[in-house]
């Protein structure tokens, strides 16, 4: 099913383009590009799915870990290359957003309803848990300080890059730790389905290695689009340019692999689908947020991590609430109630909220 719709949302690339090139409305070109990115990034997670397939679980695990979050990535660099730095990390806050209380909530609540209390392994559940407060506690730290340290420019970006080389430090221990660490023992985890098989397309290397490199040159294609589109598009619908960069890019970037976790958990594989949902706010926070910080000057906008108060707020509530859900390795549907309840509640505050980019 997933599949058919993911082909069905392939006619909006050709469409999104013509938009493009054709001065369509702004409106219309935001609205297809958007539309566009969600089938090919569903593609390019099949095809780093299938070539952590082919290469074994621990190349695996390192495809997954640095690919898993490509889409979003792409469309921060394009917001970075137009100068949408408030852009880019409102879109590096909502994915965290995203993926701890939208994603979490909803596979946790689906999931808890099909078969009541799911267990999953406490151990990695309390490492993420920890990994998502350091997470929150690195991208905080600069936001603050950077108050103090101002006007003195060179500093601020210097605390940045000092810390993001710190984040993706981290972010190569969690990595070493979930390939070579030890492996939970099934009494921990208690009971649950045995782990699922790998049910994406049994691609050859040669073709997924095409298919990702289509995804990517198209993401960043359609990404440019989408990027010059938000502001007009915001004015005419009176959305803020904020509310568009924390809630929805994230959810146009990583819609299949939420699906994924969703279906996952309706499963009764919840470990997996904690694994998506942490794992993915977890790449983002320490990896695509410090990557931003070391490659920004080369695209001649650098970017440091600094993030306003609602921003850091949301964060850290996230961060906590997510954290109690998952440490105790088990989880039931009314967690997934409060989970999505946070998130609607934050999202609709940041809805009113005056614009901010």
């Amino acid at each position: 099913m997933k599949d058919r719709i993911m082909f069905a949302l392939l006619i909006f690339a050709p469409i999104a383009l013509a938009a493009e090139l054709l001065h369509w409305s702004p409106l219309a070109v935001f609205a297809t590009s958007a539309l566009a990115i969600v089938p090919l990034a569903g593609f390019l997670g099949d095809a780093t799915e299938a070539l952590a397939a082919k290469t074994g679980p621990r190349i695996g695990g390192l495809l997954n870990a640095t690919l898993g979050n490509a889409a979003e990535l792409i469309i921060t660099i394009m917001a970075i290359r137009a100068g949408q730095m408030a852009l880019v990390s409102a879109s590096i806050i909502g994915s965290i957003l995203g993926n701890v209380l939208l994603v979490l909530g909803a596979a946790i609540l689906f999931g808890g309803v099909r078969h009541g209390i799911q267990r999953f392994d406490r151990e990695q559940a309390g490492v993420d848990a920890t990994l998502l407060f350091l997470a929150a506690i690195a991208i905080s730290v600069p936001s603050l300080f950077n108050a103090a340290i101002e006007p003195n420019a060179v500093k601020v970006e210097w605390l940045s890059i000092m810390t993001a080389v710190v984040m993706l430090g981290v972010y190569v221990l969690a990595i070493a730790y979930m390939l070579f660490g030890r492996q939970p023992r099934p009494e921990e985890a208690g009971p649950a389905a045995p782990p699922p098989e790998h049910d994406g397309p049994h691609w050859s290397l040669p073709v997924s290695l095409g298919v990702l490199a289509v995804s990517v040159a198209a993401i960043a294609l359609f990404s440019e689009f989408l990027v010059g589109a938000v502001e007009p598009v915001t004015e005419q619908l009176g959305f803020s340019a904020f509310f568009v960069g924390i809630i929805l890019i994230p959810i146009i970037g990583n819609v299949a692999e939420h699906v994924v976790a969703v279906e996952v958990a309706l499963k009764n594989h919840m470990e997996l689908s904690l694994n998506i949902a942490l794992g993915s706010s977890l790449q983002i926070a320490l990896f695509v947020a410090p990557l931003l910080v070391l490659i920004s000057p080369l695209l001649g906008h650098p970017f440091v991590l600094e993030f306003n108060a609602f921003e850091l707020i949301a964060l850290v509530s996230a961060s906590v609430i997510g954290a109690l859900v998952a440490i105790d390795g088990k989880s039931n549907w009314l967690e997934g109630a409060m989970l999505l309840a946070v998130y609607l509640i934050l999202g609709i505050a940041f809805f009113f909220l005056p614009n901010m980019i």
